[in-house]
């Protein structure tokens, strides 16, 4: 996937030897293969597998299904923090969300899947607005940003829900009913997603840590601009 923030030319490469130390203790971005085009196209792909097969995987616990504990909420994070392109990463949910979906019923409602799809890719403006840090992850901010991001789709795809069906009367003690309802469905998914989150990142924070080892060999494919994860 090609990142050119300034749209009319790719950066040289350059060997890390060439180019001292950033004052952050990191390489500058043009000097590291992760920011290659190929090592974000795949890693493009990397993350919508991963949310793909997470979600149409249903864990279980003794036999209890884990109801929305999907690393959806883990891959938009990481898709705002990898990829300065905020179309580039917010495709990532999107297209897992869309291929996930032809194997899943159908939301019933136009509306109530722009909802779900909205509530789904939001995450990625937390990765993208630097809250989760931006030469490195902020661990503390990446987990929070997780379990904002659990706590906003429980109650936006339940007040539409609630809006958009005639399943609970339209007044407070209906909207209360619609949530208790939906409390079994929650119950997993803020664990779902800090655990999913951890797995997400630490895996990128390996690939990351691979494409610098490959740059002390000498390995240099075409680099573009991004922020470094470690």
């Amino acid at each position: 996937m090609k990142k050119m923030p300034n749209h009319d030319r790719v950066p040289s490469v350059r060997r890390q030897s060439d180019r001292p130390c950033d004052q952050d203790g990191t390489w500058g971005a043009v000097t590291s293969p992760w920011n290659s085009t190929w090592m974000l196209g795949l890693c493009w792909v990397a993350l919508v597998t991963i949310a793909v097969a997470g979600r149409l995987w249903q864990p279980s616990w003794n036999g209890t299904p884990l109801w929305n504990a999907t690393p959806l909420a883990g891959v938009a994070l990481a898709a705002g923090f990898v990829f300065s392109n905020v179309l580039v990463a917010a495709s990532v949910p999107l297209a897992a969300l869309t291929i996930s979906n032809l194997a899943l019923p159908a939301y019933g409602s136009t509306t109530l899947a722009l909802v779900v799809y909205a509530a789904t890719v939001w995450p990625v403006a937390i990765g993208g607005c630097g809250l989760l840090g931006r030469s490195k992850p902020r661990w503390i901010a990446v987990f929070g940003g997780s379990l904002a991001s659990s706590l906003v789709f429980f109650l936006t795809t339940n007040v539409a829900h609630w809006l958009l069906t005639s399943d609970y009367p339209r007044t407070a003690a209906g909207l209360t009913e619609c949530f208790l309802a939906a409390l079994p469905f929650y119950r997993w998914m803020p664990v779902g997603d800090v655990a999913w989150t951890a797995v997400v990142f630490g895996l990128l924070a390996v690939a990351h840590a691979a494409a610098d080892a490959a740059a002390l060999r000498g390995l240099h494919p075409q680099a573009v601009s991004v922020r470094p994860l470690d």
